[in-house]
């Protein structure tokens, strides 16, 4: 899909590759469970398919520590949950399986990022600071255009009423409740609410929610079990 003129994006889904058991069979992330050998043969097929050069790949801890890349950290990636480039062919993905993505371009400065922002991630600003460190290397944030991706709707994603206040006091837009009226967070939302608030405008989504999406990957959902990501690049 192309998200701006020269930048694409995707989202895998669960299909398409060699993982068994909970982990079937897409499988990308690294530290679930899964067979080692499976998942660096789903990573490597995801880039045959994509027809990308490489596809950086993090070490994500729900931070909100950004950092700029120009290949892939390879086998000890850093702990971060942001990464951003000017590299042609080089795909940042952001991992999941309730938490969104958030992908990010500018298309004439020629820059592309990708976050994870989980619950804390979201309390703790890292679309903020993923926008902001674009920026710095030249970006400009009223040109800039966003996808968030799949994650845990605001009717699923139930929590205790304590847990919703502390993030809510953060960033006051994920305060919602579930379809059983009771406390719940709307991660999305306020992703959303952040990237707007950062200058960006065209902030789109792709809707589905993980825990209702059978084709994704759901931590609330199955345990164990896979993560599907959200990827972006240049061409």
């Amino acid at each position: 899909m192309e998200l701006a003129p020269g930048v694409r994006v995707a989202i895998t889904d669960r299909h398409g590759g060699v993982s068994a058991g909970p982990y079937a069979s897409r499988n990308l992330g690294g530290m679930v469970g899964d067979d080692p050998a499976a998942v660096r043969a789903n990573r490597e097929g995801l880039a045959a398919e994509l027809g990308v050069r490489a596809v950086v790949f993090m070490r994500q801890v729900h931070s909100a520590d950004v950092a700029y890349v120009s290949e892939p950290f390879g086998d000890d990636p850093p702990r971060l949950d942001g990464v951003f480039t000017t590299e042609p062919g080089l795909a940042l993905a952001s991992l999941g399986a309730d938490c969104p993505a958030v992908l990010v371009a500018d298309p004439v400065a020629r820059l592309v990022g990708a976050a994870h922002s989980g619950r804390p991630g979201t309390a703790a600003g890292i679309a903020t600071a993923l926008v902001e460190a674009m920026a710095a290397k030249g970006a400009e944030p009223g040109r800039m255009v966003a996808l968030v991706g799949p994650g845990a709707c605001g009717r699923c994603y139930e929590v205790p009423a304590e847990m919703r206040e502390q993030v809510a006091s953060r960033v006051p837009e994920t305060r919602s409740t579930t379809s059983w009226e009771t406390p719940a967070l709307d991660l999305r939302a306020g992703i959303e609410a952040q990237l707007r608030a950062a200058g960006l405008s065209d902030v789109q989504h792709d809707a589905r929610c993980t825990i209702e999406s059978e084709e994704l990957y759901s931590h609330r959902r199955e345990q164990p079990g896979g993560r599907f990501a959200g990827l972006i690049w240049l061409v």
